[in-house]
């Protein structure tokens, strides 16, 4: 038989579960070592990778290609003799591969068969180590399909990628697809390891050939006698270093053999005292080495790109966290202006002259009423002063929203100080006028007015009675007696003109008698005759008409746009109400409308109406929905139908 179909690697040897005459050589059939499963195992120091290392050189000899995963360094003496192409991850080996070198690797070894050692042992990262591993296996795999060319692969320490217990990485499973399905495609796998019982069983039962060299552990002696037979599990403690029990599928019987030694430097063996002198290696040619540098530039060069990709990365995401930092500093300062906006709405809203301004106020409207006019007719300027509100200017009818339509701290206030109090006089006697400028309320020195206060429309005028006619004062808006404007009763104090401002809770306790009193005399001449109703609905209803009638025209139809728009600025709903849209009267009727509760602010200077949460809140939450609503759709029409102009 030719030295090509079959290799010689040991001798028979004499001992328990020797068969045979000892000194027999023992030979191989070589496509059965590259296509088929093997598995060498052995204690540290018993000849384990020997044997291995004997085979590859017998395969070298003979031209055939083998890939040999590396695991500790072991086999880079065979460089001595061999042109075997050693990669890795460092400066050792001919050149340093990744994963990216993989199919490169797997076709060197395929399709031009040339021998590799694949350094495992020379990756600091093993992460790396093992997908490299991985993707060289899947590789030879995938080629070894369409090549159908016998080639082995020798695997050191199998155990750490083929493992008995625990999970098993990708490695493994690709190493034991490679035993279970690489034989059909002339793929073959020896796996080498010194602790058969870590190794997982589904390999070492699928292996062809077995060679068992000396094992002293009992798990490991239980594997071999599992295996072979309890006989060799006691026999094989004592074997010599290279001495082996060898099975194999194609003699049918165990044979106890003694494995040559390599030929080439052992670079496994246990260093001694001798200096160690590194043996001449053999160079591979610049032509394979070549092929594998160009990936290597290649992958430089992609590194390098994604370096620089990176840093320009780097810098954008830098711009846009400082983008982002502006643009929420700009935010901050936006929102700093809604709120220094707001407050000086809020403090416009909710500002109260002082008595110091009060009084200044005063003597500037005294001084304004007592100038003569160019002609130096009098008479005329205060004619002028009281023409219907059709023929005043729009300033007077501003200052008159400023005045009369703001709060009851504000415009009562006003009337008790500046109104209508007379110099000389006393100070019930006032009038207060709606249509009119709050000049035109001036007072007349040197008279008094125990009955009434007219304005240009003295004819339509209807003094409001209520038991009190002879101290009060007549209150109309200008336009109509049906306007629901309330008669102030006459305080018994009279002031001179510094006089003290009458008391506020005075006024508010004279208002309720004062609406009490239209009430009862039925004053506000409704057409609708809504107030009928007064007694049949929730007593909430007459004491909520009678606050909304109170109001006078604009302050209800600036009301009745709350209700209908929704939220909405102080300034849209006085001009929606008919007024000119001035700042100052806006923002007094709208005062108005809070101190009673009947709207709120919502945010961002704006209000809405606040009419169904007054309902339940008045009547101590006992309504239902329905109830509310329906107190509220009656109370609507004291804004809506027009009544109490």
């Amino acid at each position: 038989m030719a030295e090509t179909e079959q290799i010689t690697v040991a001798t028979t040897s004499a001992g328990p579960g020797g068969t045979g005459e000892p000194g027999e050589t023992v030979n191989l059939p070589v496509v059965e070592l590259l296509t088929g499963r093997g598995f060498i195992t052995g204690k540290s120091g018993s000849g384990k990778s020997n044997t291995a290392s004997v085979i590859a050189e017998k395969l070298l000899d003979n031209g055939f290609g083998l890939l040999i995963v590396d695991i500790d360094g072991e086999y880079y003496g065979l460089k001595e003799e061999y042109e075997i192409l050693h990669v890795g991850g460092d400066e050792e080996c001919d050149i340093q591969v990744t994963e990216d070198h993989a199919g490169k690797i797997a076709s060197l070894a395929l399709e031009q068969n040339v021998p590799i050692i694949l350094d495992i042992s020379s990756f600091l990262d093993e992460e790396e180590a093992e997908t490299l591993l991985t993707e060289v296996a899947k590789q030879l795999f995938a080629k070894a399909k369409k090549q159908k060319q016998p080639f082995l692969m020798l695997v050191e320490e199998c155990h750490e990628w083929m493992p008995e217990k625990g999970s098993m990485g990708e490695v493994g499973k690709m190493l034991i697809k490679i035993g279970k399905r690489g034989r059909k495609h002339g793929l073959g796998i020896v796996g080498i390891s010194q602790r058969p019982a870590d190794v997982k069983k589904d390999y070492i039962t699928q292996c062809d050939w077995l060679v068992w060299h000396r094992l002293t552990w009992n798990n490991d002696t239980k594997v071999v006698g599992r295996i072979l037979d309890n006989k060799y599990a006691d026999a094989v403690e004592d074997l010599d270093d290279g001495e082996a029990f060898m099975m194999n599928d194609w003699a049918e019987q165990v044979s106890r053999v003694q494995f040559h030694r390599k030929q080439t430097f052992d670079a496994g063996a246990t260093p001694g005292l001798d200096d160690f002198e590194r043996p001449e290696l053999k160079s591979v040619s610049d032509d394979l080495v070549s092929e594998l540098e160009t990936i290597s530039e290649e992958q430089q060069a992609t590194e390098n790109r994604i370096k620089e990709l990176r840093e320009e990365l780097d810098k954008k995401n830098s711009r846009i966290a400082e983008l982002e930092a502006e643009l929420q500093d700009a935010r901050d300062l936006s929102r700093m202006a809604e709120q220094f906006t707001e407050a000086m709405l809020n403090q416009a809203d909710d500002y109260n002259p002082g008595r110091t301004a009060q009084e200044e106020m005063r003597r500037q409207r005294e001084r304004f009423a007592e100038q003569p006019t160019s002609d130096g007719d009098a008479d005329t300027n205060s004619e002028a002063d009281t023409d219907s509100p059709d023929e005043q200017s729009p300033e007077p009818d501003e200052t008159a929203d400023a005045t009369s339509g703001g709060g009851f701290g504000d415009a009562f206030s006003a009337f008790a100080e500046d109104g209508a109090a007379m110099n000389g006089g006393s100070a019930s006697d006032g009038a207060e006028t709606n249509g009119s400028s709050a000049d035109a309320g001036a007072a007349m020195n040197g008279s008094t007015s125990d009955d009434s206060a007219t304005n240009a429309s003295t004819a339509d005028a209807e003094p409001v009675s209520n038991g009190h006619a002879d101290n009060a004062a007549a209150a109309t808006n200008g336009a109509s007696a049906d306007t629901g404007a309330v008669a102030v009763p006459a305080n018994d104090h009279t002031e001179s003109d510094g006089a003290t401002e009458a008391d506020d809770e005075d006024l508010r306790a004279a208002i309720a008698e004062a609406v009490e009193a239209e009430e009862s005399n039925g004053a506000t001449g409704s057409a609708n005759d809504e107030s009928t109703s007064d007694s049949e609905g929730p007593a909430v209803y007459g004491d909520l008409r009678a606050d909304i009638e109170e109001l006078d025209r604009k302050t209800r139809r600036m009301l009745a746009y709350y209700r209908e728009q929704g939220p909405g600025t102080p300034l849209n709903a006085h001009f929606s109400a008919g007024g000119s849209g001035d700042r100052t009267a806006a923002y007094a009727r709208n005062r108005e409308l809070r101190l009673r509760e009947l709207v709120e602010h919502v945010g961002r200077g704006k209000y809405d109406s606040r009419l169904a949460a007054l309902v339940r809140e008045e009547s101590d939450r006992r309504l239902d929905d329905d109830e509310v609503e329906s107190v509220v759709s009656r109370l609507e029409s004291a804004f809506l139908d027009g009544s109490g102009d």
